[in-house]
């Protein structure tokens, strides 16, 4: 896949993303804010942060401690707090899926490292 996206009108859209990020094989994602535990599907992750697909999206700026397991080859469960940055509702008329873009805060140097080894080697989006 090339690093510029379409648009829906058919022009070309230069893609933003600061980190490569790759598919994570939707995988069950764990969400705590202290009171309530969030389960969702990771449908993508990078070294900034990931995209969990879900029918009912937490809200921009809600603030969670996330709990990803990392697939082979790097076998690493993930512990950090993200923020939600963006959210999608489900509408039958949008071809997107409902979800959230979270991004990273705490995520240590090691552990962006072992992300961003598992992107290369899963293959770039």
């Amino acid at each position: 896949m090339s690093k510029d996206s379409s648009t829906a009108g058919g022009g070309v859209q230069k893609n933003k993303r600061k980190n490569l990020r790759a598919p994570i094989l939707t995988l069950r994602v764990k969400l705590d804010d202290g009171q309530k535990v969030f389960f969702g599907y990771a449908k993508n992750i990078s070294a900034s942060g990931m995209f969990i697909a879900s029918v009912n999206p937490k809200d921009p700026g809600q603030v969670y401690q996330v709990e990803i397991p990392l697939p082979a080859p790097i076998y690493k469960t993930i512990q950090c707090t993200c923020e939600v940055i963006w959210n999608r509702h489900y509408d039958r008329k949008c071809q997107h899926e409902p979800g959230m873009g979270l991004q990273f805060i705490d995520l240590t140097a090691d552990v962006a490292d072992d992300i961003d080894r598992w992107v290369a080697e899963s293959g770039e989006m």
